[in-house]
């Protein structure tokens, strides 16, 4: 009866729940391990927060390592609704200074000659000029405009011609217009005073050809029409006059010394206003539209050159930016300190390089005297040294936490670390590097507590005790709290040193790991080996049921056939 393993089929016996409950029993140790292999993972965890905090810690340390942030100065103005502006570098000494700006330092400039673009129309006959395609500032829109109550309706595929048609039949012949090409300007004519224009015109006509009321019978535009179309290459950019080029259109002009290629045909208006403000002649290059005319602006304020060379009919003086252009030389800016003899500068920024005052700087935009007022700026220090005191208190809270016992009384409860020397020291040996006194320092503040920070009763959280205290540390005595923070044995290195020795390969945090992860490790081990022998026992004590069943099962068939050889005898 090989592979009988059918539980209690011959012997009536439930054997497997039997083998289940003594392996089960068997186990018992493991689920013993596991569970000290669980607390073993919390502890793990628990160094690795407590590094993370102390790395935390380390890095609000260093955030004072920097001198300045309790050297930190704030300069104001008299003048709080002032526009200039002012900075005092870490260290500038504390006191007032007065600015008397007797004028500013202005850009030096070449303003081109006006009408750069050439006329709408080369002559009277303005029939094939339409009001879309026409180049002037201000590009006509559909609509209606009004001429001595009459109303005008255009649309922008309307020739100029059609327009002026449109304003004598809506006048019944009363006003003509006509353009003149040698002033590039409309004129509107009739017997009696033109008035133009409504509150409900919709059409921008009138005023995008400069026509405007003057209480006369004859209006003239105001100004030239055409401009200069600055996305079109320059053979098409209605210049008034076209550059001399080589034979491919190429040619070159020279700003400040600065060599500016271009070609009429592949260049725009707008790209060679970009290769000059890109290039490194050191200026700013402009269109005005509505003036029609181009600007050079050196970008540096004062009196210094703005030259321009190129051969004869070059871009440039087809820009107006030659000789017809007119050259305002930059101003050199005049300031009094404190007093003093007038300062000459080519900038408006007045720093220690002009006055001699060092770490102090005002930006002027206006004429005038201003009082310029330096004091300690407290408000970054303070910022950080809360954040250093927030991170030393998560460390200590953390580590309370899980070192915590409690007793009342009856029941002794403990938490994940309690009874770890290690890290109870690690607790005391940052309270006493906070707590204790700085070796070497003379002045007026040689631990935290000098300054208003403290501990409160048996609590291992710092705090501010005294906020009087701090702010008059820090206003008054910036350099002895510096040096409290940063000098030889100061809080920043102190803590610095300690957290990196903890934290790093051979420290506290890292052996603590080891120890529990080579903890966890054995009792791996250890299960394994207690699974193997379980699992051995198991197939021993079913090996042993399947044999008994199958002897059962046996000794059931033989006495089955004796009894169906012999029969059954009864004797009475």
């Amino acid at each position: 009866m090989a592979g009988i393993s059918l539980s209690g089929l011959a012997s009536g016996l439930d054997w497997q729940s039997l083998v289940a409950q003594l392996i089960a029993a068997e186990r018992t140790p493991e689920t013993t391990l596991r569970a000290q292999q669980s607390v073993d993972t919390q502890k793990i965890a628990a160094f690795g927060t407590i590094n993370t905090d102390l790395l935390a810690l380390q890095t609000a340390a260093q955030a004072l390592g920097d001198g300045s942030v309790f050297l930190s100065r704030a300069a104001t103005l008299s003048d709080p609704n002032s526009t200039w502006s002012t900075t005092a570098s870490p260290g500038t000494e504390i006191g007032t200074h007065t600015f008397n700006v007797l004028a500013l330092a202005t850009n030096a400039k070449r303003v081109g000659s006006a009408d750069a673009g050439a006329a709408i129309s080369a002559t009277g006959d303005v029939s094939g000029v339409t009001l879309a395609t026409m180049n002037v500032s201000a590009p006509i829109t559909a609509g209606n405009f009004t001429v001595n109550g009459a109303q005008v309706s255009i649309a922008t595929t309307d020739s100029l011609q059609d327009v002026f048609d449109k304003i004598s039949t809506a006048t019944n012949g009363g006003v003509t217009a006509s353009y003149d090409p040698a002033t590039d300007a409309v004129s509107l004519n009739s017997g009696g005073e033109i008035i133009l224009g409504s509150s409900n015109d919709t059409s921008n006509f009138l005023s995008s050809l400069k026509l405007y009321n003057n209480g006369t019978g004859s209006i003239a535009g105001a100004g030239t029409l055409g401009v200069v179309d600055t996305s079109a290459a320059l053979v098409n950019a209605h210049l008034q006059k076209i550059p001399s080029v080589d034979s491919n259109g190429d040619g070159t002009f020279v700003i400040n010394g600065v060599t500016i290629p271009y070609n009429v045909n592949t260049d725009s208006i707008q790209g060679i206003l970009t290769k000059i403000n890109a290039s490194g002649a050191g200026v700013t290059a402009s269109y005005d539209k509505t003036g029609d005319k181009f600007t050079l602006t050196n970008n540096t304020t004062g009196d210094v050159g703005l030259s321009i060379s190129e051969d004869p009919g070059g871009l440039l003086e087809a820009m107006g930016l030659d000789s017809t252009g007119t050259l305002v030389r930059g101003q050199n800016a005049s300031v009094q300190v404190d007093g003093g003899d007038p300062l000459t500068s080519t900038t408006n920024v007045f720093d220690e390089s002009l006055t001699g005052i060092t770490g102090l700087s005002v930006t002027a935009n206006s004429t005038g005297s201003q009082t310029v007022t330096v004091a300690n700026d407290t408000s970054n220090a303070q910022g950080k040294i809360q954040a250093f005191i927030d991170a030393y208190n998560a460390v200590q809270s953390y580590i309370d936490a899980q070192t915590l016992t409690t007793n009342d009384g009856t029941t002794v409860t403990t938490s994940l670390l309690s009874g770890n020397r290690d890290v109870t020291g690690l607790a005391l040996s940052l309270r006493q590097i906070v707590f204790n006194a700085v070796p070497g320092l003379t002045g007026t503040i040689q631990r935290l507590e000098g300054m208003g920070i403290g501990f409160t009763g048996t609590s291992s959280q710092l705090q501010i005790t005294d906020q009087s205290k701090l702010d008059g540390a820090l206003q008054d005595h910036p350099d002895d709290v510096n040096a409290l923070f940063n000098g030889t044995g100061g809080l920043v290195s102190s803590i610095t040193s300690y957290v990196t020795a903890t934290t790093g390969t051979t420290g506290l945090i890292a052996t603590e790991t080891a120890r529990f992860t080579s903890d966890s490790k054995a009792i791996d081990d250890s299960i394994a080996a207690m699974e193997r022998r379980i699992l051995q026992e198991q197939d021993r004590l079913t090996a042993s049921f399947v044999a008994m069943e199958q002897a059962q099962s046996l000794i059931q068939q033989q006495s089955a056939a004796f009894t169906n050889a012999f029969g059954t005898t009864t004797t009475t």
